[in-house]
């Protein structure tokens, strides 16, 4: 499955109605609509939805869900599918974040539509250029979209050939585009994933030497807290050690892959942690939805009112 096609799949929407006062979501069949408080305070940390997110309260229009977002308090998303989407589309995006203060988080580099068996782990040339023309591709969307960070997966592994190699191809493979994209001020945030053990990049420490050996602002470390607790788990102990690499954050519970409090992680304790350090960018909310519907829509923002009081 493409990783950008996860939430349109995955969106599931569960459980608690909200403390409700004044405005009210869209109900095409029901005489009953739902409530949601109006003007809501900003959260504490920035938190980015994703499209389809919210639809069940604001709508199919990704736009709409925007503005609403921005309603009940969030002031970010991300898309991971956002070079898939018309030059039009792309700035009308751009145009209601700027008009709402609202953060653009990341969208995935569209240079091999992963998975795919291997890409830069490889060595070659074919890949390398791929790569370096999508980094000039996604200097235009950034700009239309209002947005200044791109999610690069580095492909599996090159099994006929040793890890250090491989390694050392990754670096080779980036440096180019990364050089291109610092003159623009974009940078690529490197993502170790836990999807499957085919994948080359799966840990902090993997991805954060990548990152000193390229020493570039524009090479960082996307840190999914879903992925990196399947994967090695210490959560806090390893943000710090990473910190000074990590770019950017995206959150998901374990099991499920779900909103915040579905799960084993506390999160709340990992967001007063990151709130400490000084964190300001977003936290992207790629994960699905635990239950169904407007009722789990609504949970999902009560969850992160939740988690979010520290």
């Amino acid at each position: 499955m493409q990783r950008r096609n996860f939430l349109k799949q995955n969106i599931l929407v569960s459980g608690a109605v909200l403390s409700a006062s004044n405005i009210w979501a869209n109900d095409k069949n029901s005489q009953q609509p739902f409530v949601v408080q109006k003007d809501a305070p900003p959260f504490k940390m920035n938190y980015g939805i994703h499209d389809g997110m919210l639809s069940a309260l604001a709508g199919s229009s990704f736009i709409d869900q925007i503005k609403f977002a921005h309603s009940v308090g969030f002031r970010a998303i991300e898309d991971n599918g956002m070079m898939d989407r018309t030059p039009e589309m792309q700035q009308k995006i751009g145009d209601t974040l700027r008009e709402l203060g609202m953060s653009m988080g990341v969208f995935v580099l569209n240079f091999d539509h992963w998975p795919v068996k291997t890409s830069l782990t490889s060595g070659s040339k074919e890949w390398r250029e791929k790569f370096l023309s999508a980094c000039k591709e996604a200097v235009a969307v950034s700009k239309r979209c209002n947005g200044n960070l791109i999610t690069v997966v580095p492909g599996n592994y090159a099994r006929d050939l040793k890890i250090d190699i491989q390694t050392a191809n990754v670096i080779e493979a980036l440096r180019p585009g990364i050089e291109w994209l610092e003159k623009h001020n974009i940078v690529v945030v490197l993502e170790p994933l836990s999807d499957t053990p085919d994948l080359f990049l799966r840990y902090s420490d993997q991805t954060y030497a990548i990152c000193k050996a390229l020493n570039s602002p524009s090479c960082k470390i996307l840190y999914d807290i879903y992925h990196m607790q399947r994967n090695e788990g210490n959560l806090i102990k390893n943000i710090d050690a990473c910190w000074d690499e990590i770019g950017y954050i995206q959150i998901g519970d374990n099991p499920g892959r779900n909103e915040p409090g579905t799960g084993e992680i506390n999160y709340k304790n990992v967001f007063k942690h990151l709130h400490a350090k000084g964190y300001k960018g977003v936290l992207g909310m790629e994960h699905g939805i635990a239950g169904n519907g407007k009722e789990g829509a609504l949970a999902l923002i009560e969850a992160y009112r939740l988690v979010d009081n520290f």
